[in-house]
C-alpha cells in the first residue's frame, strides 16, 4: 500500500452533478463525509455507476446470508492485504452476526480462519490461490448452496479482489477511524 494516493479524491467542486448525485445515492449516512474509494472512482464516473451497481447486488441484494458473504469478503480482504476493504467491513461483519474473534480469525492462518467457517474459507483461499475452487471444496459447497450461491460465492470473493486491486493499486487510503488489518 502506498503511504499517498495515487490518484486523489475528485473534490465536490469537480464533479459533475450526475456524479455528484451518485456519489450522494452511495453514502450510508446521508450527512457524512464520500467515502474514499467512491469519491477516487468518481474520476472514472460511467465506471463508478455500473460497478456500484454490480457491487450494490453482491453487498445487498444477493442470495447468500449476510454472515456467509461477509466471511467471504473478510477472507479476501485479508488475503489481499487491503486494509481499507478490511475496516469498512468490520462493523457489516457484526451486524452479519460474526463477532470480533470470528473477524479476527478470519484475519489469521487458514487454520483458525477454517474455525469460523471451514467450507466458505477454503473456497476464498482456493480462489485467491488457484484461481478455482477444487472439486472436494466445490462438493462440500454444492451440498449446502444452491446454484444462484454457488455462482454467487465466486463472484463475491471476485468482487472483492477486484476492489482491493483497486484500493491498493490506486493508494485510495482509509478514512479517519477506520481500523486497518490487525497485526
Amino acid at each position: 500500500m502506498t503511504d499517498t494516493p495515487r490518484i486523489a479524491p475528485l473534490p465536490p467542486d469537480a464533479r459533475e452533478p450526475r456524479t455528484e448525485e451518485l456519489l450522494r445515492s452511495l453514502k450510508l449516512d446521508p450527512d457524512g463525509d464520500d467515502m474514499n474509494l467512491f469519491a477516487t472512482l468518481a474520476h472514472h464516473p460511467r465506471l463508478l455507476k455500473r460497478w456500484s451497481q454490480f457491487g450494490g447486488l453482491l453487498l445487498a441484494g444477493g442470495t447468500l446470508s449476510p454472515r456467509d458473504r461477509e466471511v467471504l469478503i473478510l477472507r479476501t480482504a485479508a488475503n489481499c492485504g487491503a486494509d481499507y476493504e478490511w475496516g469498512h467491513h468490520l462493523p457489516i461483519g457484526e451486524a452479519a452476526g460474526l463477532t470480533s474473534n470470528e473477524m479476527s480469525a478470519l484475519a489469521g492462518s487458514r487454520r483458525e480462519a477454517e474455525g469460523v467457517d471451514a467450507d466458505l474459507v477454503r473456497a476464498a483461499d482456493e480462489l485467491h490461490d488457484r484461481n478455482m475452487i477444487i472439486d472436494a471444496t466445490w462438493t462440500t459447497l454444492a451440498a449446502r448452496y444452491d446454484e444462484a450461491q454457488l455462482i454467487e460465492i465466486c463472484m463475491v470473493v471476485g468482487q472483492y479482489h477486484l476492489v482491493a486491486f483497486t484500493l491498493r493499486s490506486l493508494g485510495i487510503q482509509r478514512e479517519a477511524g477506520v481500523e486497518g488489518l490487525p497485526e
